[in-house]
């Protein structure tokens, strides 16, 4: 029989992340997320699921003020939704997750969940798909990347790039002062739309951005177009996956997109990196790009709610 209990105190979340979850991917990083959690402020409630007296689930919640329910740690929000990608439910053993779910203060809605031990591909629908390159699949070789293209799409592609390059290409890397054009540039092209638009996510990016710094992680790349910032993007390097965080481009520079991602993938091929994951969204460029995609999945009380569960305690507790 399951014991299942909230824990609220942050030292003890913590302990409870950093104990039972994996650091394989940057976001799995308590100290990652905790760039977020000192700006937005959420209160966190960890559900905790116990089995005859060993911890066999863990679901990081945060209460969503605004939107009255909760989401994933550390509720760092943008339009209302949780940014962060790649979320993991620690859920060991047969009925464990639906315990979890069951005890799960109402409602909650979890975005990106990574299916990470977890039958999510059979059970969840699909909230976006992630989109990765995979440098060792094209022997860190971009010539033999592009043999995958139709010869009408490697051409229109590069001579797309080389257009722009023609204007006099210069690359800038990890010039912190480019952090703030990075900002500057989202926020002229989104507007309102950007999530650089609230100042908790430019304080929560600025901080991630230092903590990447120190531990040697940020790839921060600008390009430089006849003398002019055209684009900058924030990245970071972990166990091998360089993941791209953020950017800003210059409107006026169509094509300027397809330019620095393929400044990426060169990167990644020179320093023969396992990946490279450019996340969820929709753009053009990605399917374009031949890129893998990754489903992350979507868990909410709504298609929940019906699900049947063993028998479990609720309390609070340590």
């Amino acid at each position: 029989m399951f014991q299942s209990f909230i824990v609220s105190d942050l030292d003890q979340c913590r302990e409870l992340w950093t104990g039972l979850l994996p650091q394989e991917f940057l976001t799995d990083l308590w100290e990652v997320r905790a760039c977020f959690q000192r700006h937005f402020q959420r209160p966190p409630a960890f559900v905790v699921c116990r089995d005859g007296g060993q911890v066999k689930g863990l679901l990081p919640l945060s209460w969503l003020e605004e939107s009255g329910g909760y989401g994933f740690f550390p509720g760092e929000t943008w339009q209302g939704k949780t940014w962060l990608e790649q979320n993991r439910i620690l859920a060991q053993g047969e009925g464990t997750l639906e315990a979890l779910l069951s005890s799960c203060p109402s409602p909650f809605h979890l975005r990106y969940l990574s299916d990470w031990g977890l039958p999510l591909a059979e059970t969840a629908p699909v909230d976006e798909i992630g989109y990765l390159f995979h440098p060792p699949r094209y022997g860190y070789d971009l010539e033999n990347y592009f043999q995958e293209f139709s010869g009408k799409s490697r051409k229109q592609i590069l001579r797309e790039v080389g257009r722009l390059e023609e204007r006099g290409l210069e690359l800038r890397y990890d010039h912190a002062p480019d952090f703030d054009l990075m900002v500057s540039l989202n926020r002229d092209r989104f507007g309102g739309h950007s999530y650089f638009a609230d100042p908790r996510f430019i304080a929560g990016f600025r901080e991630l951005f230092n903590l990447l710094r120190e531990r040697g992680w940020l790839r921060l790349t600008t390009v430089i177009l006849g003398g002019r910032p055209a684009a900058v993007d924030m990245g970071a390097v972990y166990q091998g996956v360089y993941t791209l965080l953020a950017g800003g481009t210059d409107p006026e520079t169509p094509g300027v997109a397809k330019l620095i991602n393929l400044q990426h993938m060169r990167l990644a091929c020179r320093e023969r990196l396992r990946e490279v994951d450019f996340l969820c969204g929709d753009f053009t460029w990605k399917k374009m790009f031949h890129l893998f995609p990754r489903p992350l999945y979507l868990l909410s009380d709504q298609a929940t709610r019906n699900l049947e569960a063993p028998a479990a305690a609720a309390g609070q507790g340590a």
